[in-house]
């Protein structure tokens, strides 16, 4: 009888150990994916980050450098960095970056470069 019981108890652990983790990760990650708008930070699962700069239904166009971009597949981007920011593309939005507003000159900074 003890044998039995644990005949029945080991697809339990494996369902617990195995199968609902595994599902839990899908979850996550098809949330992610869903999340993912144009302005996202990304990384794909072969280490390049970039802007998401467009959309198609099982790609995106990323933006790894200034003017260049690359079309990836949606599966091959593994996670979002940070909060969205705007590429460098032009997309009729303005930068988040602030803007030095005192008038101060930068060369007094530093009297031992002059």
């Amino acid at each position: 009888m003890g044998s039995l019981v644990f005949l029945l108890a080991i697809p339990a652990v494996m369902y617990f150990v195995l199968i609902r983790p595994q599902r839990k990760r899908q979850r996550e990650q098809a949330e992610m994916m869903s999340g993912i708008d144009i302005g996202d930070e990304v990384v794909t699962t072969s280490g390049i980050y970039g802007f998401i700069t467009g959309k198609e239904d099982d790609k995106f166009w990323l933006e790894i450098d200034e003017n260049v971009q690359i079309r990836i597949a949606k599966a091959a981007v593994q996670s979002r960095i940070g909060e969205p920011a705007t590429p460098a593309v032009e997309s009729g939005s303005t930068s988040k970056e602030p803007v030095d507003t005192t008038g101060t000159d930068d060369a007094d900074d530093n009297p031992d470069k002059q």
